[in-house]
This record gives structure tokens, C-alpha cells and sequence, in this order.
């Protein structure tokens, strides 16, 4: 088991080589494209929400109503020539909750997308920093409450595309991620990963892709540590109706593997766990329609994997020019595949969220949102389910843009 001051050490460590990597990419693509023409432009925006919430912690226990206060200060960033193209959001949330709940924290986001094309190759990255709370994060992606913590994520994901032909090409990627909680009864992880396979373009409409990948999930600060493999194939087909509707489906195995550490010895299991999906688009000319569903392995901050059976439904409809509405459905069914290196047995969870949404651009500068959601969830073993139903207000001032062009 580490001891804090390594592990401090390591989380510096950690964070001083992905901000390396950062750097290193950017100077990379810099380098190639500086005898190009290029165009930056900033966008900052400072907006500012009260919240009412009637049940927070999504709790079938008996609770009180709780109100809050977000300001989110932020700032857009992008860059492009003939090759390259960089953007990045970054943005802070400071948040208040009082009431039912007497919280204050602070989020941040310094994502960043870097895309760089030669005339064969496209050579790709997404990554960065997320400090977020899991009630925001992890329940709308996994249907799961963890509980009221903070939540520290580093992420890095290069990818390469090479032109063979001009149907075929070879694909291939890296993934990671570090995540770690403030709260000790939840479990850091990490997730380092590969994929590669082959992209072929069958006709003008339909594109086929086959997939190998392996996945490695390991708990990082546990005194009784899990780790799991799950290598697998996937294959997927993409088929363009018209030029506004798009379909794709895909599915394959993966082969699990994992080793759980107890005090009386080590367990091991294996399984093999089909995974699938689909999904549909259609534009309108003033309307867009998305409908999904996905099965899938996500790591929890219990010290497991557990399974996703995630459907989704969204739309938004400009009403006229300053007036534009959307929609957000979104229902997941969650099991367990491991076992948690805490003991026990994971529940199955049911977790269903809709939340709708007015922006209204009232003046050139500003623009205000309302926006209500309903969320309720189930677990197998509590007798009683629990439902909640926030209501949001939000005023963004969007200052003028900068660019610059050399």
C-alpha cells in the first residue's frame, strides 16, 4: 500500500507528464504548420445560475429542499490553419448550496482537441484536467450515485489515421485516464488502453469498421487493490439514408478478465460480455433528432466495472432567430460484472432523467436559459425508489470576440 507522501509525489508526477504531453503536441503541430497562415480567436463568456432542487442526493429518505448559485466564468479558444485545427474550452464553476444541503465547491475544465492533417495522415488528440462532482457527472453517465464528492480526472487520447486508399484506411489510438475522489469510501482508479483496426468505405453511403482493442482498469488507493483486462473486437456500419439521416450500429465481445484482492487471497474471474449499440440522426432544416442505445463496461468509483444499458433521446428546434428550445431523455439500467474490492455485491440500479430546455438571446451580448429536470431512480435493494426535480435559471454575458490572424 503507498503511503500519502508517494502518492502525492506520484499524483505530481502524474500531472507534470500529461501537462508535458500537452505541451509537447502543441509545439509538435506548431512546428509543422508555422509556415502557415493562421487564425485564433478567444471568446470569453461569464454566466451566472440559481438553482432549486427538491431532493439533491436523489434519496429515498426523508430530505429537505435545497437551492444553490453557480457562476461559470469561461473562455473558448481556437486555432486553425491549412493542417491544423486546436480548441479548447476552459471554464470554472463556483458553486453554493445551502438549505437541504450546505455545500460549496469549485469545477474546472481545461479540455483540449488538437487535429492535424498531411495529405495521408490525420493525426489526432483530445485530453485534459475535469474536476467535477460525481452527482453531476457520474449519475447522468452511469445511472449510479456515488455519493456528494469531488471528483479529479486527467485524460490523454492520441489517434492516428492513415490513408491507404481511397477506401481503405488503418486506424489506431492510445487511452487513458487517472481519476481520483476526495472522499474515502470511494475507490481511485486508472484506465489505460489501445485500439486499432481498419476503416473501408463501401460506397458513397456506407463505411464498415472492424476493431481490435484492449482495455486494462486498476484501483490505485485501495488496500485491497482490483485490477481487470477486457481485450475484445468490435465491428460497426454506418449508412447514410439521405444527406440528414445517419444510422450506425455496432457490437462485439469482450473478454473479461479480473483479479480482486482479499485478505484470505486473491479471486479471479472471466466472462465474456457482448457489448452493442446503435444509433440514428436526422436533420431538419431548423431541427435536429438523435435517438441511442449503447451497452457498455465503464469503471465506477466503487472499485469496479460495472455494465451500462444506456438509451438516449434528444432534439432542439430554433424557434426564430433569437428563440431555440431542446430536449434531453435519458434512462439507463446498471449491473455490476466484478466484484467491488470493498466486498459485497453490486446492486442492479434504474436510473431515468428528462430535462428540457428554452435559450433565449435577448440582446447581442446576452442570452438566458430556463430549463427544468426530472429525475428518479431505483435500486433492487431499497424498498423505495427516490425522484427529484430541479429547476434552473441562467444569464450569459458573451463579451465580444477577439481574433487575430498572421
Amino acid at each position: 500500500m503507498q503511503s500519502s507522501g508517494e502518492r502525492r509525489n506520484w499524483g505530481w508526477s502524474r500531472r507534470h507528464t500529461i501537462h508535458v504531453l500537452f505541451v509537447a503536441v502543441i509545439v509538435v503541430f506548431d512546428v509543422a504548420s508555422r509556415s502557415e497562415a493562421a487564425e485564433w480567436s478567444l471568446l470569453p463568456s461569464l454566466g451566472v445560475k440559481g438553482v432549486y432542487n427538491s431532493n439533491l442526493l436523489l434519496t429515498p429518505l426523508p430530505h429537505d429542499e435545497t437551492y444553490g448559485y453557480w457562476v461559470t466564468p469561461a473562455a473558448e479558444v481556437a486555432g486553425k490553419t491549412e493542417r491544423l485545427e486546436v480548441s479548447s474550452r476552459i471554464a470554472a464553476d463556483v458553486v453554493g448550496y445551502f438549505g437541504g444541503e450546505d455545500r460549496q465547491f469549485t469545477n474546472a475544465f481545461t479540455p483540449l482537441s488538437v487535429r492535424y492533417k498531411t495529405e495521408k495522415d490525420l493525426l489526432g488528440f483530445t485530453g485534459g484536467f475535469t474536476r467535477d462532482n460525481t452527482l453531476l457527472s457520474e449519475l447522468q453517465a452511469t445511472g449510479v450515485v456515488l455519493q456528494f464528492a469531488q471528483r479529479n480526472q486527467w485524460t490523454a487520447n492520441p489517434t492516428w489515421t492513415r490513408q491507404l486508399t481511397e477506401k481503405l484506411s488503418v486506424q489506431s489510438g492510445v487511452q487513458f485516464s487517472d481519476t481520483t475522489y476526495e472522499s474515502s469510501r470511494l475507490v481511485d482508479y486508472r484506465v489505460v488502453g489501445g485500439a486499432g483496426g481498419l476503416l473501408y468505405q463501401l460506397s458513397e453511403r456506407d463505411q464498415i469498421q472492424l476493431m481490435g482493442a484492449y482495455v486494462h482498469f486498476r484501483t490505485t488507493d485501495s488496500p485491497l487493490g482490483f485490477q481487470a483486462d477486457f481485450p475484445g473486437i468490435n465491428m460497426s456500419l454506418t449508412h447514410a439514408f439521405d444527406e440528414s439521416l445517419t444510422g450506425t450500429v455496432y457490437g462485439g465481445p469482450r473478454f473479461l478478465s479480473s483479479t480482486s484482492q482479499t485478505s484470505v487471497g486473491d479471486i479471479t474471474a472471466r466472462d465474456t460480455v457482448w457489448l452493442a449499440g446503435a444509433s440514428v440522426k436526422k436533420s431538419f432544416e431548423r431541427a435536429t433528432l438523435q435517438v441511442s442505445f449503447a451497452r457498455d463496461l465503464v469503471p465506477s468509483g466503487f472499485g469496479l466495472l460495472i455494465q451500462t444499458n444506456r438509451g438516449e433521446l434528444s432534439g432542439s428546434y430554433e424557434i426564430s432567430e433569437t428563440l431555440a428550445c431542446s430536449f434531453h431523455v435519458v434512462g439507463i439500467l446498471t449491473s455490476g460484472k466484478t466484484r467491488a474490492v470493498i466486498g459485497g455485491v453490486f446492486p442492479d440500479n434504474t436510473y431515468v432523467s428528462l430535462a428540457p430546455k428554452l435559450s433565449w438571446k435577448f440582446l447581442e451580448w446576452w442570452q438566458a436559459e430556463l430549463s427544468y429536470m426530472y429525475r428518479w431512480r431505483d435500486i433492487d435493494t431499497v424498498a423505495d425508489s427516490a425522484q427529484s426535480h430541479t429547476t434552473t435559471f441562467m444569464v450569459t454575458y458573451y463579451p465580444p470576440k477577439f481574433s487575430l490572424s498572421y
